[in-house]
């Protein structure tokens, strides 16, 4: 999905071909999975814990700094990497063993990677912020003139409008904030896809043996509306206080290539939860080849069939470019590592932030529980509808603690009782399974459980931030400005977010 693209105008023919080598790409993928041919077939893979963490930048009066470039060269780590926006980038964690005591010293290497980047990036003129959206983003920060310098993302951008032929609207009803009664509504259009860039996330990545892809990814979706309601950080754009996980909205409605009448249409959008169970692998890879047609139709001269019958794992660049524009919220991912084919789960629902420990406790609930559902004596997604799974998405994004969620033999349960009743101790026995050390589970378990005893989410604390600066007298900007102050000394202090004051 990363790599770069140059500057071009894309002709029929290009797009003609493109379809031709997706579809032979899915056809590979067929064949390896029919013969197997991926690394992984036959035996459970080691597991990895690897994950990717989107930052936001901001200067010492907290407005977005516009300088993604200087502060890359200032940091001069390959770790961390461009994004959309010139106020984004990125953090990627090479994979680590998923034992032992593995993920304590994960956390003490992002922790200090994350310090010894803000303190270069400092020098520079530019503060990182782990959070899931920058809350003093306005609409004038959505410009073309504010893209990122790699010719992809204006190519994207083309792309994406010239699909849709029409401006993008964003329309968001929030929840009200504390003290208040009405929730507030953002409205606006925009010429760009740069509203994107404003949901920054965290991404979590787990390496799985084919026969065993479909349990998994059925599973992750089962719990993304509880990883959302119990890590919302995402509550504020454009001035307004929308969801508690403003990410899930924004990106579906950034991203959207169909106007309104493809929308009535039941047309498929790009950034999508899906819409049933699956059985393989291979149900995603051709629900993308045959609904979505391409963004970026670069294509190569190699033939992924001939790669096979040689032998040879495929490196399939137009299969894994074409699925790296279809933004599903759980996204398979087919990768090949020193001439070895494997696919991973890509795990997107979370937002970034707000501290080290706090991220790293919801990696931990995302794997363990995971990991618990799939090794069930009956899987989950047999008990519940997909439907089920989608509308906990939604609402767990909109509400955060205060949502309904689904959960079967359990009914409607609010996520903090659902999480203190029934999935903390799946996660503890999912974690064990993998072979994770009882101080890395009793640490990670005991700030979800302190997160669910108080109720307090980034985004609950952030909402009654700013609405206690407001009650103060100070205006919205600068209630914001003066949360988002907070929050980051908050962050660097490193202590969980249910025990920050307001």
């Amino acid at each position: 999905m990363g790599a770069d693209v140059d500057a071009r105008v894309f002709t029929r023919e290009d797009r003609m071909r493109f379809r031709r080598q997706v579809q032979r790409g899915t056809d590979a993928i067929a064949r390896m999975l029919a013969e197997g041919l991926f690394t992984d077939d036959g035996a459970p893979p080691e597991p990895l814990l690897g994950m990717e963490v989107e930052l936001n930048l901001v200067d010492d009066e907290m407005e977005p700094a516009m300088a993604n470039a200087d502060a890359l060269e200032a940091i001069a780590d390959p770790d961390f990497q461009t994004e959309l926006g010139q106020f984004n980038i990125e953090i990627n964690v090479a994979p680590r063993p998923f034992v032992d005591q593995n993920t304590l010293n994960l956390e003490d290497s992002l922790r200090d990677s994350l310090n010894r980047a803000d303190e270069r990036a400092r020098a520079a003129g530019s503060n990182l912020v782990m959070i899931g959206m920058l809350p003093t983003l306005e609409e004038e920060h959505f410009g073309k003139q504010w893209f990122s310098a790699n010719p992809r993302y204006d190519l994207l951008n083309e792309q994406v409008f010239a699909a849709r032929g029409e401006d993008i609207e964003i329309d968001i009803e929030g929840a009200p904030l504390p003290g208040a009664v009405v929730g507030e509504r953002l409205d606006i259009t925009s010429d760009t896809i740069l509203p994107e860039a404003a949901c920054t996330s965290l991404q979590l990545h787990l390496r799985v043996a084919p026969e065993d892809f479909a349990a998994h990814w059925n599973a992750a979706q089962a719990i993304a509306g509880v990883q959302v309601a119990i890590a919302a950080n995402s509550p504020f754009l454009a001035g307004k206080a929308l969801w508690h996980e403003t990410r899930i909205p924004l990106f579906e409605q950034a991203t959207d290539t169909r106007p309104i009448e493809l929308r009535n249409q039941g047309v498929r959008p790009r950034v999508w939860f899906g819409e049933r169970w699956i059985t393989s692998t291979f149900d995603l890879f051709e629900e993308n080849t045959r609904y979505f047609p391409a963004l970026l139709p670069v294509c190569s001269d190699v033939d992924p069939l001939a790669e096979v019958a040689a032998g040879r794992s495929p490196e399939l660049p137009e299969l894994r470019m074409h699925n790296g524009t279809v933004y599903r919220w759980n996204r398979p991912v087919y990768d090949v590592v020193d001439g070895h084919a494997h696919l991973r789960v890509e795990n997107r629902v979370l937002p970034a932030g707000p501290t080290v420990v706090d991220t790293m406790a919801n990696a931990a609930f995302y794997y363990g529980v995971v990991r618990a559902l799939v090794e069930a004596d009956r899987p989950i997604w047999t008990q519940m509808s997909f439907d089920a799974a989608t509308e906990n998405l939604h609402s767990g994004a909109r509400d955060a603690f205060d949502a309904g969620l689904y959960w079967p033999n359990v009914g409607w349960i609010r996520p903090d009782e659902l999480v203190l009743r029934r999935l903390l101790p799946l996660m503890d026995a999912g974690l064990k399974s993998y072979g994770v050390g009882s101080r890395s589970r009793e640490r990670y378990m005991e700030v979800l459980q302190g997160r669910c005893i108080t109720r307090q989410t980034g985004s609950s604390w952030q909402r009654a931030a700013v609405a206690a600066r407001e009650e103060a007298g100070e205006t919205r900007h600068q209630a914001l400005r003066g949360m988002l102050t907070d929050y980051v000394q908050l962050m660097h202090e490193g202590k969980p977010v249910h025990t920050w004051e307001v």
